[in-house]
């Protein structure tokens, strides 16, 4: 194809794949961190046309809280059955039940920070070396800093100030014994880019990224599904409204918003007026000005 028939998807569709086969190339247990979330849902897309026909040099892997959005756990059981991959499944429910993490209490109680444990676990366990993640530098101003070959020591922290250069797109995967490396394939892309990837390529989603009404409740200004995961008292008032959700995530932090956009070009148009992030809606990342650098440097993805 020439070069004037290309345009910026196919670009960064390019940078992508050869992010992922560099990992296919340098590391030895690599993994996909699967969420169920439009970007790993993307992430595997890009995996496809890196390795197919063969199979995917990688599992996916789930960190499932307990407190999912039911739609996105239907949506990953079909789509892994669909493509013929290895899932594995951390349950943060293990980690409970073995002492290792301690559940919150109270009203605005969320298994989400105790998904790191899970994770750190699960990959000692099948000793992966490099987890391929679909985090994107727009999202959030820690995420923003991080190289999209980010090295993580033996106890899985991340340390801003011990990044490595990544200079003419030459990816640096050389790691001590115990050490492991965060792999972003796409975290050049924006939140619009990856809809306008998920049109063209015509992707299907979970249902949850659509409008539809559901029963919701609104808790600290946000709408939230309402589930007993979150805790509902006789101070919550249950509303139905129509809402979708931007991003994908533990019920008891992720939030809704109103919309009535029901097709990709609906929500590709609301995206383009939003003046919001999409992370504006996770509760866990307003618990400090910098909640999601202090996770990642006790090894949250």
């Amino acid at each position: 194809m020439s070069r004037n028939k290309l345009d910026y998807l196919d670009d960064l569709e390019a940078e992508a794949i050869y992010i992922l086969r560099e990992v296919a190339g340098q590391f030895e247990k690599p993994a996909l961190l699967f969420s169920g979330g439009k970007d790993s849902i993307t992430l595997v897309r890009l995996a496809e046309k890196a390795f197919r026909p063969g199979k995917f040099p990688f599992p996916l892997v789930h960190i499932d809280t307990g407190h999912n959005f039911p739609e996105t756990i239907t949506y990953r059981d079909e789509m892994v059955k669909r493509i013929g991959e290895k899932l594995i499944v951390g349950y943060v429910q293990d980690s409970i039940d073995q002492g290792k993490v301690v559940e919150q209490k109270g009203k605005n109680a969320s298994r989400n920070a105790l998904q790191t444990v899970t994770l750190l676990d699960t990959i000692a366990e099948h000793q992966f070396d490099a987890c391929i993640g679909g985090a994107r530098r727009d999202e959030e101003k820690a995420r923003a800093k991080e190289r999209i070959f980010s090295v993580r020591d033996e106890f899985g922290q991340w340390d801003p100030k011990r990044q490595r250069p990544e200079l003419w797109n030459i990816y640096n995967g050389k790691i001590h014994k115990g050490e492991n490396v965060r792999v972003f394939p796409i975290s050049n892309w924006t939140e619009l880019d990856v809809w306008n990837y998920i049109r063209r390529e015509n992707i299907a989603l979970p249902s949850i990224y659509f409008a539809h009404e559901r029963e919701v409740i609104t808790r600290n200004g946000q709408l939230m599904a309402a589930a007993p995961a979150l805790n509902i008292d006789a101070d919550d008032v249950v509303e139905r409204k129509n809402v979708r959700f931007r991003t994908v995530g533990d019920m008891t932090c992720t939030a809704a918003v109103e919309s009535y956009a029901f097709e990709i070009d609906d929500i590709i148009s609301e995206i383009s007026e939003s003046k919001i992030s999409e992370r504006g809606a996770r509760m866990d990342d307003k618990v400090s000005e910098a909640a999601m650098e202090d996770r990642k440097k006790g090894g949250y993805f």
